[in-house]
Parts: C-alpha cells; sequence; structure tokens
C-alpha cells in the first residue's frame, strides 16, 4: 500500500486535477462516464473543498457557492410585502 495520506494528495493536487475532480462531482460521474459511488462523492467533494480552502480559491469560485439575492428590494428586506416573502395568508386554512 502506498504511503500516499489524504494531506498529502491534497498538497500535491494541480489545479487540473482539482478541476476534474470538481466537475465529477457535480456531474456525479467520472470523466469516462463511470457513476461516482456515494464514497468516491464524498471523498472528492472533501478533496476539493479542502483544496480551495488551501489555495485561497476566492469565494465565488467555490463549489456550492450561492449568490445572495434579493426580492428587488434592499437586502434588509424593506418594502418586500408578507405576499411577497411567502407569507400570505395559506389558501388552505378558513
Amino acid at each position: 500500500m502506498s504511503d500516499m495520506t489524504f494531506d498529502k494528495m491534497i498538497n500535491q493536487m494541480t489545479p487540473a486535477i482539482y478541476e476534474s475532480l470538481k466537475q465529477a462531482v457535480s456531474l456525479r460521474k467520472w470523466p469516462d462516464g463511470r457513476f461516482l459511488t456515494a464514497e468516491q462523492t464524498e471523498l472528492c467533494l472533501e478533496a476539493v473543498m479542502r483544496f480551495e480552502a488551501e489555495n485561497n480559491v476566492p469565494e465565488e469560485k467555490r463549489v456550492g457557492y450561492l449568490e445572495q439575492r434579493t426580492c428587488g428590494a434592499a437586502s434588509s428586506g424593506a418594502g418586500v410585502t408578507p405576499e411577497m416573502a411567502g407569507l400570505g395568508r395559506d389558501a388552505t386554512r378558513g
């Protein structure tokens, strides 16, 4: 068995390998078309996240990044009616 540890693998990972793993996680399959197992997906995702953290990948480029959005109002929510926020009266209740 190799003496390669997960930490060593992360430290030796190239940007090309990072991109390949990121794509594999996104598509849930390897470049050759074989599907990732749940364990492979978990390990690849952990490797991608560790690479991003250790290489200072900008937040907006990281896996799982969600851009903050508003409903057309200020981020404080000022001016958003309860109905627009999905807080309107429940039609199933009388």
